[in-house]
């Protein structure tokens, strides 16, 4: 096998734990319970390498409506605030009737 393969395989496989860690997380912010409470603590599995722990964070630092922070015990715990869904929630309608009927 060749350097250039050998190169193309571990960028391959870095993606594909990138993509692996980036679902987890996703499904872990995404559950029932977690969206009741607003948070959720992640832990880095054993399969988790340094680069694709470090993007992941990095991705979910970026977003201005998570917060993090990290434990002693090496996890993360994310936070974010309830969204309200702009008229929903508020009993606002979800449209607004024309002043003038229709001519028809």
């Amino acid at each position: 096998m060749s350097i250039q393969q050998m190169k193309k395989d571990e960028f391959r496989e870095a993606i594909s734990g990138v993509k692996r860690l980036s679902l987890r997380v996703s499904e872990m912010i995404n559950n029932p319970i977690s969206q009741l409470r607003r948070w959720v603590t992640i832990h880095r599995l054993e399969t988790d390498g340094d680069r694709e722990w470090e993007e992941v964070l990095g991705v979910i630092a970026e977003t201005d409506e998570l917060g993090l922070t990290f434990n002693d015990d090496g996890g993360v715990t994310v936070r974010w605030e309830k969204q309200e869904a702009d008229g929903l929630d508020r009993g606002e309608p979800e449209f607004y009737p024309e002043e003038e009927p229709a001519p028809f």
